[in-house]
């Protein structure tokens, strides 16, 4: 399994993730919140996406960035939300280009 060796919040608005394979994943905050896979923004039943990601402002930054045990990250984004447990292994599916 791919794993992260070194997570870094480059900026307010940025983090970069080194993997194990070597590769390097950087996300916005703006295009993690768009991508959140909670069940507020994601049903649950369908997968059908509830967010409108044009209501994601562009200047998004982070609060907080946790780890949840080991095998995700949660992020506390400057629009109050902050339920999404993104998991190493949907970041990396991410390939560091969230939807937008």
């Amino acid at each position: 399994m791919i794993e992260p060796v070194t997570i870094v919040e480059e900026s307010d608005s940025e983090v970069s993730i080194t993997w194990s394979d070597d590769s390097e994943s950087r996300f916005t905050a703006a295009g993690l919140r768009r991508a959140c896979p909670c069940a507020g923004c994601v049903n649950e039943w369908t997968g059908e996406k509830m967010l409108d990601p044009a209501k994601i402002a562009d200047d998004l930054t982070f609060r907080n960035i946790g780890i949840v045990g080991r095998y995700a990250l949660n992020f506390d984004f400057s629009d109050g939300h902050e339920t999404g447990i993104f998991s190493f292994k949907y970041l990396k599916d991410l390939k560091g280009e969230p939807p937008t």
